[in-house]
């Protein structure tokens, strides 16, 4: 039953990226090797990329094919949360994925995130560094410690129901998306915690699966003082209103 559920599927990927030239071509690659036999597509939400990310995507659309790699690109950065509305207005499929382009979200965790809502029913499956099976390669300890105590916070407030609020991979039916983006105020990095309260306020089905994150290999972490000042205001507003 779950194989004639998944063949019926289709999964649309979308990948924000930013100066990701080194990158996203090893990112499809591992996408095609890591889902055989699965009906997908990726679509590139490009945020005017000086380094000529695009020019990779589209030699990549003449490998795998405009219908299997879709660059949807934007004339300049327009902050993560707005990526992923922009990606879903060009999602075909009945199940949407956001993941990074850097390599910190390894493709061959798709299966088990595939195989987790085909088995379960979830309207929801994230991935999650915080429990057994799950972690972190790369980071000092000062990040870990940042992001540990990012998590706990956010827990001890908010109760969302899930061990992994500020992880950005997952898997969502694209109904559930939809209805949960449309009721999102918060960009950049705080987007990815509001989104997984509010599936938890509305009742949504949520399951995890354990993921390594690593660092990015190539490129330059966009993650800065800034962003953790967001994550803190972003986390007040939550516990206002939710």
């Amino acid at each position: 039953m779950a194989e004639q559920e998944k063949e019926r599927n289709k999964y649309s990927l979308i990948v924000p990226t930013y100066n990701e030239r080194l990158n996203i071509a090893l990112l499809v690659y591992l996408i095609f090797k890591h889902l055989p036999d699965v009906d997908f597509e990726v679509i590139v939400v490009d945020d005017g990329s000086p380094d000529g990310t695009q020019e990779v995507v589209k030699e990549l659309q003449g490998v795998y094919g405009e219908d299997r790699i879709l660059l949807r690109a934007r004339p300049r950065k327009l902050g993560l949360g707005t990526a992923y509305c922009h990606g879903l207005k060009h999602a075909s499929g009945n199940f949407v994925v956001i993941m990074d382009a850097d390599l910190s979200h390894h493709p061959k965790y798709l299966p088990s995130f595939i195989r987790k809502q085909l088995q379960t029913g979830a309207d929801i499956v994230t991935g999650t560094r915080y429990v057994k099976g799950g972690g972190v390669h790369g980071w000092n300890l000062m990040r870990k410690l940042t992001s540990r105590g990012a998590n706990v916070l956010a827990q001890t407030l908010l109760w969302p129901g899930v061990s992994d609020l500020t992880g950005s991979f997952r898997l969502y039916k694209k109904s559930v998306l939809e209805d949960i983006i449309s009721s999102v105020v918060s960009k950049g990095y705080v987007f990815q915690m509001e989104m997984i309260v509010r599936a938890t306020r509305k009742g949504y089905h949520i399951e995890e699966v354990p993921i390594t994150f690593v660092d990015r290999v190539f490129g330059i972490s966009k993650l800065g003082g800034s962003e953790v000042v967001e994550y803190l205001k972003g986390l007040l507003y939550l516990l206002v209103t939710t």
